[in-house]
């Protein structure tokens, strides 16, 4: 996470002379997602990450009637509430309440159509990083993940001012095996458990603010 705000602050430093850059802001709620993978019937876990709030921050390196491209970082604390039975530890199913922390990490490329001078719609995918901090609150062990993760999304900027935005917008992301495969369930917490996974499916909508900072 740092080293994605020094990169951020790294690219506004330096493309800020070059051409018009933006700076956006999201927030959003970010609907649940049920997960489940069933190994055998004595190995599978079956959850769902919760709702909730979710905030981030994106550089964008506007060029002007080809698109954009666009370094954003998001988050999202949750939790995970999940049933499980793990082969390794009996066949009694287990239940936990996981404390989930997700990270994203993007590159964006994005395409506008604007209207007019307030109106700006726009289309746009993704490729990056998620990154996933998991915690058993039984037993207070943790740990971590990361995998490969993509997004698509939607919506329109409504300029207030020609240095302010209004940014609506729609979004899917998802991390391949980004639940489980790494993150392991059970009641020895992450490195025991089942090892099973679940690609991950998170439809959101979203707010916030652009600003212009260079032309």
């Amino acid at each position: 996470m740092k080293h994605s705000i020094l990169l951020i602050a790294f690219l506004t430093i330096s493309y800020s002379s070059f051409g018009q850059l933006r700076l956006n802001s999201y927030g959003g709620y970010v609907f649940k997602d049920k997960v489940d993978s069933y190994y055998s019937s004595n190995s599978y876990f079956d959850g769902t990450i919760q709702d909730g709030f979710r905030w981030g921050l994106g550089v964008e390196y506007h060029i002007a009637d080809r698109g954009a491209i666009e370094l954003q970082y998001q988050r999202q604390d949750t939790n995970a509430p999940t049933f499980y039975r793990d082969n390794s530890f009996g066949s009694e199913v287990q239940f936990s309440d996981f404390s989930l922390a997700i990270n994203w990490i993007m590159l964006n490329g994005t395409r506008y159509f604007p209207v007019n001078d307030l109106v700006e719609p726009f289309v746009g995918a993704g490729l990056g990083l998620g990154v996933f901090n998991i915690e058993n609150p039984d037993n207070g062990r943790n740990g971590s993940a990361t995998k490969f993760s993509w997004q698509i999304r939607g919506g329109a900027n409504f300029w207030t001012t020609p240095k302010m935005a209004l940014r609506i917008q729609a979004s899917l992301i998802s991390a391949t095996e980004g639940f489980g495969g790494g993150l392991y369930f059970g009641t020895g917490g992450v490195g025991g458990g089942v090892s099973t996974y679940s690609t991950m499916y998170q439809f959101a909508f979203d707010g916030g603010l652009v600003f212009r900072l260079g032309e």
